[in-house]
């Protein structure tokens, strides 16, 4: 095989007609001769922040002297982001070869596994492989019936905010969200919980107490915010002082209190993770698409908050770092999201918006974006394609900033 034809196999297989389940997870790397039971995992679930959580926990236990694997989805620019070693992307050959290692066990399967099981079993034998010492796995979507689920007492299981999304899936309220997030808690494995939901904390503070796990809640008291600019947020949590995080959403000092408690919860248990190596890891980290600044002046902001959970948290960024300003907004919305809320949270904020349509069948047309945001009173007009998209929002903003936004399926393009 080469890469195209590796990339062409794994994304061959899709979710539809596939009932949800570990099952097919467990056959396939149990015929790959289970390389998740050689593994030691940290185990992060949540509705948002989940991917900046992991990339930061990654960065610490890396700094630390650790050989840590990272498990993401989905990816920005290459398909190989998804899997990666103390910051380095599986290279392309290494790749290939596991395709064809993983793609006879997964054919000879009578109930075909699906494309995210297929790199979960990829991703598994990578690590397993290189040796890692520890893995820094984020669920696909929700916990209990992710494929990601299939290993038996992560290190330390974390739960990131929690709020309204994939409720098809997942169920119509926080407490059910909250229950299938829940479902990465091991017996007595240590959990740390980001918390704030009172209905879907009592969820999950329920859940540690039947699996004997105890249960850390971060305390966000002993958090405060020092400062913020387009370069970095300043912070301190906790005996950790003046830590100046790369990550510049005001929503991140948060997902950073969680690392710094779930690290420490980890130190208890006996991994040497001194603070000075936290606060590198924290000051080295890097996570593109989540309000990331792509060019200083004008100001052009990339996002990935693709829920009104999300919105809200990017919504208060961008007036944090650009007081009293208008935004020229380009944006691409899943039809199957909360699409009418996302809007209603960007409209007093907009100067105007350009739609387009990202390269993902789930994608809202442009035009029929432009017609929802029209309904605001808001100007909105639909571009033909994701370049000429940049190009006018480029155009209209003129000197003021330019804010793209509402999937990550179109932060590799805007790049």
């Amino acid at each position: 095989m080469n890469y195209e034809q590796a990339m062409e196999y794994i994304h061959a297989v899709q979710w539809a007609g596939h009932k949800p389940g570990l099952t097919r997870t467990r056959t396939l790397l149990a015929a790959l001769g289970d390389p998740h039971k050689k593994l030691q995992f940290v185990h992060v679930a949540g509705t948002n922040g989940k991917g900046s959580t992991a990339a930061m926990l990654a960065s610490c236990l890396q700094a630390a002297g650790y050989r840590v694997g990272l498990y993401t989805s989905p990816f920005i620019n290459r398909f190989n982001e998804r899997i990666q070693i103390n910051g380095q992307q599986i290279p392309d050959e290494a790749l290939v070869a596991l395709v064809e290692q993983v793609k006879p066990a997964a054919d000879a399967m009578e109930d075909v596994p699906t494309e995210f099981e297929i790199i979960t079993a990829l991703g598994m034998l990578y690590f397993a492989q290189q040796q890692c010492d520890i893995v820094v796995l984020e669920v696909g979507l929700g916990g209990t019936l992710d494929s990601t689920n299939v290993i038996e007492k992560p290190a330390c299981a974390v739960i990131t905010a929690l709020g309204m999304d994939h409720v098809k899936e997942l169920g119509p309220t926080l407490a059910d969200i909250a229950a299938a997030k829940a479902g990465i808690i091991k017996p007595g494995c240590p959990v740390v919980s980001y918390g704030g939901a009172p209905e879907a904390d009592a969820v999950l503070r329920r859940v540690a107490a039947q699996q004997h796990a105890p249960l850390t809640e971060v305390d966000f008291a002993k958090l405060q915010v020092t400062g913020g600019d387009l370069d970095a947020v300043t912070f301190s949590f906790d005996g950790l002082d003046g830590v100046r995080l790369p990550l510049i959403g005001s929503y991140q000092p948060r997902n950073a209190a969680l690392a710094i408690t779930a690290l420490r919860v980890l130190r208890q248990q006996g991994w040497n993770i001194p603070e000075s190596d936290i606060r590198t890891g924290l000051e080295q980290v890097s996570w593109p698409g989540r309000f990331e600044l792509l060019r200083h002046s004008p100001a052009f902001v990339l996002d990935g908050s693709h829920n009104a959970h999300g919105m809200r948290a990017t919504v208060q960024s961008l007036k944090d770092r650009f007081p009293g300003q208008k935004f020229v907004f380009l944006v691409s919305i899943m039809a199957d999201k909360d699409v009418d809320e996302m809007l209603a949270l960007l409209a007093p904020l907009a100067e105007r918006f350009v739609t387009v349509t990202a390269h993902n069948p789930r994608a809202m047309p442009a035009q029929t974006l432009a017609e929802h945001i029209r309904a605001y009173g808001c100007t909105a007009e639909a571009a033909d394609s994701i370049e000429a998209g940049v190009a006018r929002a480029e155009e209209l903003g003129g000197e003021g900033p330019v804010c793209a936004l509402g999937t990550l399926y179109f932060s590799g393009d805007v790049r």
